[in-house]
């Protein structure tokens, strides 16, 4: 919202009053046309104060004529206007000069980068600043289709990428590739071996040799089917191996919990600091830090731009501090114990893919002078088997 207001007021903007019998009306239209309207005063229900951008001026006037309300323009604002009121002082005008100077010179520069359809975006960043495209960099000088022939070659995890200059912005765009697990062909040789710890429960041999039985605890990378079969006349033979193998596989986390804890929460106080960074030149606009004992920080930072596509090489950083204050808190063992297995719990459950296979879960504690331990185990149904080339 600041700098839309900033960019009215580069612009122009006027104070206007509105007054009738259907003021909100009037408001309502303006919003859903998209007329700004800031610095709103209602001193009656039948009348208001408020500024409006010199373009958006000029609709208002069929908007108060369908909702029966008289517009009266009080005072002309901007810099603009300031202009024609000081366009006979030297010195302003070679200030305004410079500013568009500026503004010129610094259109001819990327002063934004944002990527897109990836969740590795500071990967992506430091593979675009190692190919010669970064914040600061002539667009004049970037070549889009070698930085991205470049960054290609390097990451097998891309599928397709561009980029795009808008103004002073660039967009870059991702589709990662999808990860494909290998394949063996049917005419290749290949044993069936188990990619977890586990206790066979099922196991189905289609073709090779079952190399272990129902009951039996293997370790990852166990050879379940063997890729050859034995036959009394033919002797061995090396196949594809194939068939289902069902293990119990056993999932846990443990973790450890002090009985008297001490929380931090919000009294609801809050600082906000603010700096100004000039490209990679950074000027604090505070002295000293909050006066809180404790505090809790959030770094917000915004860049600047004057239109949807132009950024400035400006960025506002706005620090927010929180006040907390310390509560001790007395948990009884049975409080703990309940705390610790919902958490555990939302912890193995992220690592199991299929929860119907959930077959037991076992609660297992341990209580000591002020603390408790708890472990949850899951027993999960499994298929274990995955095909592994046979080398020779």
């Amino acid at each position: 919202m600041i700098f839309k207001i900033l960019l009215k007021y580069i612009l122009g903007y006027v104070n206007i009053s509105a007054e009738g019998y259907y003021i909100e009306r009037f408001i309502n239209t303006c919003i859903s046309k998209g007329i700004l309207l800031w610095n709103v005063k209602r001193e009656k229900t039948t009348y208001m104060d408020a500024n409006v951008g010199i373009q958006d001026f000029k609709r208002l006037k069929s908007i108060a004529k369908k909702t029966k309300c008289k517009i009266t323009l009080n005072e002309k604002k901007g810099l603009p206007f300031i202009m024609n009121r000081y366009r006979k002082r030297k010195i302003f005008f070679a200030v305004l000069v410079i500013i568009l100077i500026s503004m010129f010179v610094t259109s001819k520069f990327v002063w934004n980068i944002e990527i897109e359809g990836t969740d590795k975006k500071d990967e992506i960043l430091s593979a675009l600043n190692q190919s010669g495209l970064s914040v600061g960099k002539l667009k004049s000088s970037i070549n889009t289709q070698e930085t991205i022939n470049k960054i290609r070659l390097e990451r097998d995890d891309i599928a397709w990428m561009s980029i795009n200059l808008e103004g002073t912005n660039v967009i870059v765009k991702i589709v990662e590739r999808e990860e494909k697990p290998e394949i063996i062909d049917e005419n290749e040789y290949c044993n069936i071996v188990s990619n977890k710890k586990g206790q066979i429960t099922k196991i189905t041999a289609k073709t090779g040799t079952a190399l272990v039985k129902v009951g039996d605890i293997v370790t990852e990378n166990t050879i379940l089917i063997g890729g050859w079969m034995e036959g009394k006349y033919t002797g061995v033979r090396y196949v594809h191996a194939s068939g289902e193998v069902e293990a119990k596989v056993w999932y846990s986390k443990k973790e450890k919990m002090e009985l008297e804890q001490v929380s931090l929460s919000k009294t609801g106080k809050e600082v906000k600091k603010y700096n100004i960074k000039l490209n990679n030149f950074q000027i604090n606009l505070y002295k000293t830090l909050p006066n809180f004992e404790k505090y809790d920080t959030i770094n917000e930072e915004k860049k600047i731009k004057l239109f949807s596509s132009f950024y400035l090489p400006i960025t506002l950083g706005i620090s927010t501090y929180y006040e907390l204050e310390e509560k001790k808190i007395s948990l009884t063992f049975e409080e703990a114990k309940e705390i610790l297995v919902k958490k555990l719990e939302s912890e193995l459950s992220e690592e199991i893919e299929n929860k119907d296979n959930i077959k037991d879960i076992q609660i297992n504690t341990k209580e000591y002078d002020n603390s408790i331990e708890v472990e949850v185990v899951y027993e999960v149904q499994e298929s274990i088997g995955t095909e592994e080339k046979i080398i020779y």
